[in-house]
């Protein structure tokens, strides 16, 4: 009884901290929606000076990690000054192995304390959100700055060079990218350069600039709203919320293990319910990630331009893509448009720079960033394996299907369903986090995406990934401009 007790009391003291957490988040989003109105309208870059608006955004940033974390935000300060001395002492050819070995460790170690000393997560203490952030911008800006001042220009991809930081940043530039109020809290990593033309008001007539407008009738350069935007992003947000709230709790991950819906459940039907208990899962990151972008929008920053119905678009710091995601007719299809920014972050410091296994390494980065916990070992593992896999299938039998509408209607329905319980069977470790709970959801589904995975994989000829191609090509353009 007295441990019946204990446990009642521990759990009712998880969920005061849980509903305190996401109070304290919620708080300081609507809150930073509201300053980011006010600092486009009377800090504009025509009303103070580049300097006010840095100082401004890092000021209200460190207040929002307080309110939010309390003492437990000094460990983002911690590695923000630790990467700004590495980044003033260290040499160009080292600065991104040397930021990128502090940041990772670092975060690392974070990762492990909440687990073994906080025992899995006390949620107050679950600072690692921003600092997951906070991680991707130091190694973000160290690799550019490193492509800007270590590297010659024809040694960069287009992307690379369009980035690339030709000079260390100043202090309080360095705290202002790293702990602006609109992304402290919940992201999205941003490129330094970016970040920069915004604060100095050159963010927007940049993108404008890509656009004849006097072909369009304009006689000076249009002055875009992000009104529209925000307002738009605040609808999915609300729709979010109450999805998250009426679905999320009525539909846990943890029902697909439960020893009697296995009993009574037929194989195909526990597939179905996976499949349903994964969009159950979705609508929080749609939230967090969407109320985000808005706040971002809201401060003028996140304009990309026009699309080619002249309509101004802001989904520069897009995290998801929702309508790709749920018509998503590939495993690849699917990744580009959820997490988008990590996805970026990813090919930026590490798929466009291993020297081989790219996509492994990849994979393996990214579990590594999300945690220690070992179920996300278990979805980034799977998730090589699904992408190998499906690569071979699209390379070898897509083009038999692009004949006509009807065939091509076909494989798009059929890659659509494989790939959305592709993407259930390899979350569901992710939800679940531990070991137990993982291998029996795998056990009652027979381990069957591996199987056909690793059959896929020896019955089908692979052929050279694009990535080998594009290095091979770029080294032989290297080496003719060098020849020359």
């Amino acid at each position: 009884e007295r441990i019946l007790a204990f446990l009642l009391q521990e759990s009712k003291q998880v969920f005061f901290f849980a509903c305190l957490l996401q109070i304290n988040f919620v708080a300081c989003q609507l809150f930073a929606l509201l300053a980011a109105f006010w600092f486009r309208i009377y800090l504009s870059p025509s009303h103070a000076s580049s300097a006010v608006r840095h100082a401004f955004a890092t000021l209200f940033g460190i207040y929002f990690a307080v309110f939010c974390f309390g003492w437990y935000s000094i460990h983002l300060f911690v590695l923000v000054m630790m990467n700004y001395g590495i980044m003033n002492m260290a040499s160009i050819p080292n600065i991104h192995r040397y930021s990128f070995v502090v940041a990772m460790g670092y975060l690392t170690l974070c990762h492990i304390s909440r687990i073994y000393i906080f025992h899995y997560g006390i949620l107050t203490t679950d600072f690692s959100g921003p600092l997951m952030i906070i991680t991707q911008k130091i190694t973000t800006l160290a690799c550019q700055l490193h492509d800007g001042i270590g590297r010659q220009a024809e040694e960069l991809t287009a992307e690379q060079n369009r980035l690339a930081v030709k000079s260390r940043p100043s202090l309080l530039e360095y705290l202002s990218y790293l702990l602006n109020f609109m992304s402290i809290i919940a992201g999205p990593c941003s490129n330094y350069k970016d970040y920069i033309a915004f604060i100095e008001g050159r963010h927007v007539h940049m993108k404008l600039l890509e656009v004849n407008w006097k072909q369009k009738g304009y006689d000076r350069l249009p002055d875009p709203s992000p009104t529209g935007a925000v307002m738009y992003k605040l609808c999915i947000t609300l729709v979010s919320l109450i999805l998250f709230l009426t679905l999320t709790k009525n539909f846990p991950m943890a029902y697909i293990i439960d020893n009697e819906f296995l009993d009574k459940t037929p194989f195909l039907s526990r597939l179905g319910y996976l499949y349903v208990v994964t969009q159950a899962a979705k609508p929080k990151y749609y939230f967090a990630w969407t109320l985000a972008d808005a706040v971002n929008n809201a401060a003028g920053y996140g304009f990309s331009g026009v699309d080619e119905r002249g309509t101004f678009r802001w989904d520069l710091l897009s995290n998801l893509n929702i309508w790709n995601i749920e018509t998503a007719t590939s495993f690849k299809m699917y990744i580009e448009n959820w997490n988008i920014q990590t996805a970026a972050w990813l090919k930026r410091v590490c798929y466009d720079r291993a020297p081989w296994y790219p996509t492994a390494l990849t994979f393996i980065l990214s579990a590594l960033w999300h945690g220690i916990y070992p179920g996300y070992y278990f979805t980034f593992l799977t998730g090589i394996l699904i992408t190998l896999a499906a690569r071979a299938i699209r390379n070898n039998c897509r083009h038999y299907f692009l004949s006509s509408v009807p065939l091509k209607t076909a494989y798009d329905i059929v890659t659509w369903a494989v790939t959305q319980l592709a993407v259930c069977y390899t979350v569901a470790p992710f939800v679940m986090l531990a070991v137990e709970p993982t291998i029996k959801f795998y056990k009652s589904v027979y381990f069957h995406m591996h199987i056909l995975c690793i059959l896929v994989l020896l019955l089908l000829p692979i052929r050279p990934p694009t990535h080998s191609v594009r290095r091979a090509q770029n080294q032989a353009t290297l080496n003719s401009i060098k020849s020359k």
